[in-house]
């Protein structure tokens, strides 16, 4: 089968590679129709993954329908359309009983762990495979491991291009809204207007919060943003942020300050960025009004320097960490997409062929031609 595979030194490209094949008896295989990019995949092409092998199949966020189900499958059958989560979780182990299905310790496909993690995630599509990942949905097929636990029917109603953002966008930032715990009342303050920043800023207006604002440098993805209700756009390249928000927010600073900037694989735009790309965390802890919760929406691999550890303490901050969401939201956001009261297929600026998986990643890397996320198209 074809599939868009990292080929070393920040390039991808359409290889042939073996159909995938039922390994387990909770295993199925899914024909893709729709498939996405990821910030998550952009330190792999930026070389940031040392195990990454050329080769792997990239593809965090898909959709498609069954051809093959395993024995023991019990909620899918063949010709179902489904959208797969991209968190591989098991269900059972004591992580997944816990509510914790990103932190699932059966659900990898080796043992693998980077140091500074000190214990390894679940895994994941299009993640390296020495890291514990499997191969991604940028593909013709895909092996779905653990498939009653996260892949989920699609309803009718609901078009590939809006569904396939409940693979991990949509989960994402409505969990961030949930790890702020996001009230009504609140003002939330968002950096980054891309995909998951802009779902996050959806979820707090769905959640009640007073004024929601989203910071970026990027006026078109800004405009995006405008066009929800209850959602204000401030470009850091124009405004003082901090003075801005604390004059929006009472002069208190908002209650909630989230982090979904994302991984800096282009060059950083930030206010006086360093190459960790933690200059939005830093000022989302300066900004979050004293007592309030900081929200890291993240996907890069290394660290972050200067950290303002003494802001955090004395404003008595708390900061609340994910880069990856399990299954356990994607029904009722699928539900919501069938009563459009979430609305993701605008986040798709560009659609193509996988052929042209280069030139999407590309535009996709370098935020051009207005980019926001590619759907392919195998």
């Amino acid at each position: 089968m074809r599939a868009l595979c990292w080929a070393g030194a920040g390039l991808v490209e359409v290889r042939r590679v073996p159909d995938p094949e039922l390994r387990n008896a909770q295993d199925m295989i899914v024909r893709v129709r729709r498939s996405t990019t990821c910030g998550a995949d952009l330190p792999l092409l930026a070389g940031q993954v040392p195990e990454a092998s050329a080769g792997e199949v990239l593809g965090r966020e898909f959709l498609g329908d069954v051809v093959e189900v395993g024995p023991e499958v019990r909620r899918h059958r063949v010709a179902d359309r489904v959208v797969v989560g991209a968190t591989v979780a098991c269900g059972a182990c004591w992580f997944c009983r816990q509510g914790l299905p990103a932190c699932c310790d059966n659900g990898t496909s080796g043992v693998a762990a980077e140091p500074g993690w000190g214990q390894p995630p679940a895994g994941g599509y299009g993640r390296p495979a020495r890291l514990g990942g499997f191969a991604g949905g940028h593909a013709e097929y895909v092996r779905v491991p653990y498939a009653d636990v996260g892949a989920f029917a699609v309803p009718e109603s609901v078009s590939d291009e809006r569904a396939v953002f409940a693979a991990d966008a949509a989960p994402v930032g409505w969990y961030g809204a949930e790890l702020g715990e996001v009230a009504p009342g609140d003002v939330v303050a968002v950096w980054g207007a891309g995909a998951v920043g802009q779902l996050t800023a959806g979820a707090a207006v769905a959640r009640g919060a007073d004024r929601v604002v989203v910071v970026d440098d990027r006026d078109d993805r800004l405009r995006m943003v405008t066009g929800h209700d209850g959602v204000e756009a401030l470009n850091h390249r124009y405004v003082d942020v901090l003075a801005e928000l604390r004059e929006r927010s009472g002069g208190r600073g908002p209650d909630v300050c989230v982090d979904a900037s994302g991984v800096p694989a282009a060059p950083v735009r930030w206010p006086a960025a360093e190459p960790d790309g933690g200059a939005a965390l830093r000022e989302a802890v300066h900004a979050c009004r004293k007592g309030g919760v900081v929200v890291v929406l993240d996907a890069r691999p290394g660290f972050v320097d200067r950290f303002p550890l003494g802001a955090f303490a004395d404003k008595g901050l708390a900061v609340r960490a994910a880069r990856r969401r399990g299954g356990a939201a994607i029904p009722a956001l699928l539900e919501r997409m069938a009563r459009d009261e979430l609305v993701t297929e605008h986040l798709a600026t560009h659609r193509m062929p996988l052929e042209h998986g280069a030139e999407g990643y590309a535009l996709f890397r370098d935020r051009a031609d207005g980019c926001v996320r590619v759907v392919f198209t195998p």
